[in-house]
């Protein structure tokens, strides 16, 4: 009884807590999930979680492919559904799911497991693909400054405009009748462009959500480099 309760609070630990110093910046868990899922209402709850810790950058993209006529879910984006096909690609799968989590790029799980998220993520910790430093800042109130540290590599520069907190009354479908809270729930997508190893500067207007995320990365999916308004060093 003793070792099960000392197993459990462990994991807890490993779940909230820094794995350790291997990096600076956090680890980045995209969320695919829909309303439409009766899986994906854990796993929101679960990324509720993961938002409380300083060290992971959650991020929940609503995918368009499970509306239905009785339900829709007015957060789905193209670009989501997109994405995910690209990490499928990258990962050989021939198949997409919600719903799925994939860790800085490169490590996918079910995104309502607990257990394997949390090994992923401290997985994520202890190897990461880089730690290019990225500052963001309010350029007044509708740009936003960025700026990328010199580094080695060659990524992609990818923006992500994000609400901190959504809350739903679903009306129809598998979940009617519930009320689900999203975190970090991602509203726009955009590709800046290239970053190729130099220190890089520039101002864009701000994307549609309440917050931005900036993500550095490579043509395997490998996170390079990683911020947000939030959590801009």
């Amino acid at each position: 009884m003793v070792q099960r309760l000392l197993k459990t609070a462990l994991t807890a630990l490993l779940f909230l807590c820094p794995a350790g110093a291997a990096h600076a910046r956090p680890v980045v868990v995209e969320l695919f999930t829909s309303q439409s899922c009766a899986a994906c209402v854990s796993a929101d709850a679960l990324l509720t979680r993961l938002d409380k810790s300083p060290d992971i950058l959650p991020l929940s993209l609503d995918v368009t492919y499970l509306d239905t006529p009785a339900w829709s879910d007015r957060f789905g984006l193209r670009a989501a559904t997109a994405r995910q096909a690209w990490y499928a690609g990258l990962l050989h799968s021939q198949t997409v799911y919600t719903p799925q989590a994939v860790v800085d790029g490169t490590l996918a799980v079910l995104g309502s497991s607990r257990r394997q998220l949390t090994r992923t993520i401290a997985a994520a910790k202890a190897n990461p693909a880089g730690d290019v430093p990225i500052t963001l800042a309010r350029v007044g109130a509708a740009m936003l400054s960025i700026t990328i540290g010199a580094g080695p590599g060659n990524a992609e520069i990818w923006l992500f405009g994000y609400d901190s907190r959504r809350t739903t009354l679903v009306r129809g479908g598998v979940n009617a009748g519930k009320t689900i809270t999203q975190v970090n729930l991602v509203r726009s997508v955009a590709d800046l462009g290239r970053w190729m190893g130099p220190e890089t500067s520039m101002t864009i207007a701000r994307p549609h959500g309440t917050h931005v995320a900036v993500l550095l990365q490579t043509s395997t999916g490998a996170v390079l480099g990683a911020a947000s308004t939030l959590q801009s060093r």
